[in-house]
């Protein structure tokens, strides 16, 4: 049996979901934004991906997140060119087809396949939901970048007005423009 709410009820709901949606905005990085909010920048290979499922007391139960182990070389201040190997961490993903959740602001699966040639933006946090203490991938979808192999060299492929890497860059001029916003 198909039951309604009563009209208050459901105008209360609607006014509540209308100021939420209002006041909820994803947030437009230029490149200098996200080196000044960000702990570092790796360009490498995805090299490792697991998904995790914490049961949290005060969170709630089944919070799920992946972490993409990523290996290559720091474009940030003292390490910069350093070789590194880190774990970054995004909400959402799946540990089977049945045992997961889709988060709409986190990478593709194409993205983060293992393998791939990235640039990967991030930010250490004490708790990313459930205890999560990770680097954080910055501003999610909008912090991971595929790099494409051209004869020019490696290029950091952009994704469009209000991203850091807003059109194609090659790596190496990624990391002079990062060297510089550093300074």
């Amino acid at each position: 049996m198909f039951r309604t709410l009563p009209r208050p009820l459901a105008w209360a709901g609607a006014a509540v979901l209308v100021a939420t949606l209002a006041g909820a905005q994803i947030e437009r990085l230029d490149l200098g934004q996200m080196v000044a909010k960000t702990d570092n920048a790796v360009h490498g290979h995805i090299v490792a991906s697991e998904v995790v499922r914490i049961d949290d007391p005060v969170d709630g139960p089944e919070l799920y997140f992946t972490h993409l182990t990523i290996e290559g070389n720091s474009l940030y201040g003292a390490h910069e060119g350093d070789p590194i190997r880190v774990q970054v961490t995004f909400p959402g993903g799946f540990i089977s087809p049945d045992q997961g959740v889709y988060n709409s602001e986190a990478p593709s699966a194409d993205e983060t396949r293992i393998g791939n040639d990235v640039v990967v933006f991030y930010k250490w946090s004490d708790n990313m939901g459930g205890g999560m203490a990770a680097n954080a991938l910055y501003a999610w979808h909008g912090g991971i970048y595929r790099v494409a192999q051209t004869r020019d060299g490696a290029v950091a492929l952009g994704k469009g007005d209000g991203f850091a890497i807003s059109s194609n860059v090659r790596v190496t001029d990624l990391q002079s423009q990062i060297a510089k916003l550093r300074k």
